[in-house]
């Protein structure tokens, strides 16, 4: 997987909202935001628009960017729909809730979060300073508008042990029914 830099996205949004709020000698509402690359993708809408309103105790907020969105004031959650979706990788997957999600966590205490296998791709940012991590659950139901075209495995889902002289083959799991299992339709 290629690691993308999230430390800046997190520090130009807060250093922005700074900024103008000193100059205006009020919190500004809006946080300032720049657009994935295909942030125009019509199945972005379809994400924006079912958003929670409060991920946590962290409330929505207004940003400037297409197909962003922000909770917290500082920003402890960011939103990003229409990036490069990830390809096959090695890094950790994790299913929450029927999405899964690669996570990086190579810039802590700012954790990355992709929607593995959705097209456009989405990503969420983190700051577990100011939320958890278990919030990704509660983008569920928004994810899930977006089209899934690969799936989490893990290594002895793609392994393939037939013809080998093994003594204990692996179990078969709910999600691989056995050779010998009767299907629903026999």
């Amino acid at each position: 997987m290629r690691h993308r830099s999230f430390t800046p996205l997190l520090a130009s949004a807060g250093a922005a909202t700074l900024f103008v709020g000193l100059l205006t000698g009020c919190s500004v509402r809006e946080v300032p935001m720049h657009p994935a690359e295909n942030a125009n993708d019509p199945a972005c809408a379809d994400v924006i628009v079912r958003l929670p309103d409060e991920i946590g105790e962290l409330k929505r907020r207004n940003t400037n960017a297409q197909s962003t969105g922000a909770w917290g004031d500082p920003a402890g959650v960011l939103l990003y729909c229409g990036i490069e979706p990830s390809g096959p990788t090695t890094d950790q997957c994790v299913s929450v809730n029927g999405i899964d999600w690669i996570m990086d966590d190579s810039e802590a205490p700012l954790f990355r979060f992709e929607a593995y296998g959705r097209e456009p791709g989405l990503e969420i940012v983190i700051d577990s300073n100011l939320s958890s991590g278990s919030v990704i659950a509660e983008f569920g139901a928004s994810v899930s508008q977006l089209p899934q075209v690969r799936k989490c495995t893990n290594v002895s889902d793609s392994l393939d042990f037939s013809g080998t002289s093994d003594e204990n083959p692996t179990e078969p799991t709910d999600d691989a029914p056995a050779e010998d299992a009767p299907t629903e339709s026999e």
